[in-house]
């Protein structure tokens, strides 16, 4: 039998589908009638929630309804489906007509999984990868497509650029679209964007606790207050608090954070919200377990390279305001500010080189970490990463959406401004041990370190005081043209101007500033046969500035933005009545000149790399008991050119293979099961190739008991207990951070109104 390759495999079934999907739509279960058809436990609940619903939240007279799409539901609330999104076009869009794969992430499915965190959410997104903490970067780091997305999370259309880690408690989404995508986002955007939908004020009372408790001490409490003023003005208030433990030795965290919002004129032509999000975190970066022999050293994975005193330290508060205008059904205008402040104050400890001895002065393995000693007569070098941030952005972004004709084509245009300020400080520290190397708190053995307190005797001095700030502007248009019922063609073009500038007091260079031009393309044609079935192709650039994150390696200074280009053909189909979502892509994703250093140190742009890839995506009702959410992707990561000796290696952090299924079944009216796997193949710690780290399965469940006033839910993660390890980090050789154990979960979800 002739062996296909999976993009060849995904080649023919994007050809196939089309045939098959209406026979399959005669043949699949189908939900119940459209108007009568019964709902999910999880739809019961909030049906019962306020039947008035519909009249409470009655827009004004006059005003558009919002478009419905009917798919023998009677509520959304809890699907696992979504059928717009705002981060594909800036303002909301049918997914069927943004020619670029996007994933939508509900709040329903985090709910049903009991996901907490945004790095936990994020796992059910096909080509998505976690990064653990590294050198300056703490926080959330991401990896799409191959290509590190640190920069290009959005809180809302805006980014949020901020080093914390995220929650999701006050998320109704997190929307992720792939491919460079300057054209609405300014510079990065390499592998895509990855936005966090705010919950909104609505006129739908509601008051909603959540009480949550684990094994290894997990405990947490959520609460969700909407309350209508009037007619036209309601109030919302999420907040949550936690302490959470891990299977991890050590590791905790402890945080809160409340998020205020009101909406004015709702279902007028005029709407105001204004918002905020304060958030307090107390945790452990967790900087993972050092290599050897190519892998990650095979010690228990409770193991915790640190100190008992190690925190971070972590305030964000952020506030919002956008006013939207509808001058007609045709024409509306759109304003939004935001003011963000990160601080973050961090003392860890990462483990650094693998030691042959106990001695500052022993011998320090390097390349993969190969030995032949036993694990017994090895030592790791513990080294401090104390450091005091301060990160500051200011964002105002201005759009008109304007829906004419001119003969037979029928326009959807999109035009606007975006203006930002950002300024950012990094003081670093040296700790020193006495007795010991220069930033050196330790030396301790690879197993079964003993944990305590960071020592007496530390000395710390502060280092380079980083200072940086950027000032962007953005001017873009985007217009959707329909000819006839079948045929969509998307074009834009973006100017920004970004101009940044460093100041290191001890690093180098003491200064230097940038100022870069740039001019973003974006164009897609869309083929929609049948309103079940549309079909595109795609082409889109970006670009990364060498002090895109303010922040500046020596020798970068002079160089250009490094180019970003994509290619993608894909399929999204509506399948049963428009129950299920599935949809497909292939895609091609090249940094034209990477950043690639010489020899000698240089940095020029004369390397290339490049990302090659299928998607596919399912979300949705089989039945009217029976969802589903999933994704599979296959990358095929290499660097084609560098100066580094890494030419012709896989991408860091890049797996051939990833699948995410999570399904769930409403066996009665009160009672829902459900679980499915996340499978990973293995991948590279670094593009040098060094250190690799084994694919894994994990597989979770969960069991419910939907009441009209109250759910109670169990989830349990990684049943089997299977190790595995999760994020990565390059440096030093390598780093892996070990994935969670067997954990149990208890929830209690309670509606007051």
């Amino acid at each position: 039998m002739l062996r296909k390759t999976p993009l060849a495999a995904a080649l023919m079934t994007i050809v196939a589908a089309p045939v098959a999907a209406p026979l399959y739509a005669q043949t699949a279960p189908q939900a119940a009638p459209q108007a009568t058809a019964p709902a999910t436990p999880a739809t019961q609940s909030a049906q019962a929630q306020a039947p008035a619903a519909a009249d409470t939240a009655a827009p004004a007279e006059g005003s558009t309804l919002p478009a419905v799409r009917v798919n023998g539901h009677a509520d959304t609330s809890g699907d696992f489906q979504a059928d717009t999104s705002s981060v594909g076009a800036k303002v909301p869009t049918a997914l069927r007509d943004i020619p670029q794969a996007v994933t939508v992430v509900p709040k329903a499915l985090l709910q049903s999984q009991a996901v907490t965190s945004f790095s936990d959410a994020l796992r059910n997104v096909p080509g998505i990868t976690i990064g653990a903490a590294e050198a300056g970067q703490i926080g959330n780091n991401i990896n799409l497509r191959g290509f590190s997305a640190r920069t290009d999370i959005y809180l809302d259309g805006f980014r949020d650029r901020g080093q914390y880690y995220r929650d999701t408690f006050n998320l109704e989404s997190i929307d992720v679209l792939y491919g460079p995508s300057s054209l609405y986002f300014g510079r990065g955007s390499t592998g895509g964007v990855i936005n966090q939908v705010s919950k909104q004020p609505n006129l739908k009372p509601r008051a909603d606790v959540s009480l949550m408790a684990g094994t290894h001490d997990r405990y947490r409490a959520t609460v969700d207050v909407n309350q209508p003023i009037n007619d036209t003005t309601a109030v919302r208030v999420n907040a949550f608090g936690q302490d959470i433990g891990t299977t991890r030795d050590v590791m905790k965290s402890k945080d809160y954070g409340i998020a205020p919002e009101i909406k004015f004129g709702i279902g007028t032509p005029t709407e105001v919200t204004l918002t905020a999000l304060i958030e307090h975190n107390r945790d452990q970066p967790d900087y993972g377990v050092p290599a050897l022999n190519g892998h990650p050293a095979p010690v228990d994975r409770k193991t915790f390279y640190g100190f008992t005193d190690d925190r971070t330290i972590q305030d964000v508060q952020t506030v919002s305001a956008r006013i939207k205008h509808r001058f007609n059904d045709n024409l509306t205008l759109r304003n939004q500010t935001q003011f963000s402040h990160y601080g973050t104050e961090a003392r860890a400890t990462n483990p650094a080189a693998v030691l042959t001895g106990p001695l500052g002065t022993s011998t320090a393995l390097t390349n993969g970490n190969y030995t032949t000693l036993p694990l017994s007569s090895l030592y790791v070098k513990l080294q401090g990463k104390n450091r005091t941030i301060n990160d500051h952005s200011v964002y105002n972004s201005t759009d008109l959406e304007a829906k004419f004709d001119t003969g037979f084509l029928k326009h959807d245009v999109v035009t606007g401004v975006d203006l930002s300020h950002e300024t950012y400080s990094n003081q670093t520290f040296t700790a020193t041990a006495a007795g010991l190397p220069l930033n050196t708190l330790a030396i301790v053995p690879l197993v079964d370190p003993v944990y305590t307190t960071r020592p007496a005797s530390t000395r710390t001095v502060a280092t380079n005081l980083a200072e940086s700030s950027a000032n962007g502007i953005g001017l873009y248009v985007n217009d959707t043209v329909s000819i006839g019922e079948h045929w969509k063609v998307v074009g834009g073009v973006r100017w920004d101007r970004y101009e940044a500038a460093i100041n290191n007091s001890i690093n180098q260079p003491p200064y230097a500033t940038q100022t870069n031009f740039f001019t973003s393309v974006r164009g897609g044609i869309i083929w929609q046969p049948s309103d079940w079935q549309s079909y595109y192709v795609s082409y889109g650039t970006s670009f990364n500035p060498s002090l895109e994150a303010l922040t500046l390696t020596n020798g970068q200074q002079n160089l250009p933005p490094e180019n970003n280009r994509s290619y993608e053909v894909g399929a999204k189909w509506d399948l049963l009545g428009g129950g299920l979502s599935v949809t497909q892509s292939l895609f091609n994703i090249e940094k034209t000149n990477a950043r690639t250093a010489d020899s000698t140190g240089g940095y020029h742009l004369d390397g290339d790399v490049r990302v090659r890839g299928y998607q596919l995506g399912v979300a949705g009702h089989i039945t009217n008991k029976w969802q589903v959410f999933g994704g599979y992707t296959y990358m095929d990561g290499e660097v084609l050119k560098a100066l580094d000796g890494t030419t012709g290696h896989s991408l860091a952090n890049t797996p051939r293979n990833m699948l995410t299924l999570w399904t769930t079944y409403a066996f009665t009216p009160n009672w829902e099961i459900g679980g499915g796997p996340t499978y990973m193949s293995s991948r590279y710690a670094a593009n040098t190739n060094y250190v690799s780290v084994p694919g894994y399965t994990r597989w979770d469940a969960m069991a419910a008991y939907h009441a009209k006033k109250f759910d109670i839910q169990f989830n349990v993660l990684n049943m089997t207990d299977k190790k595995y390890y999760d994020a990565l980090v390059p440096s030093d050789g390598g780093r892996a951070v070990p994935g969670v154990g067997r954990t149990f979960i208890g929830t209690l979800n309670y509606r007051f109104l």
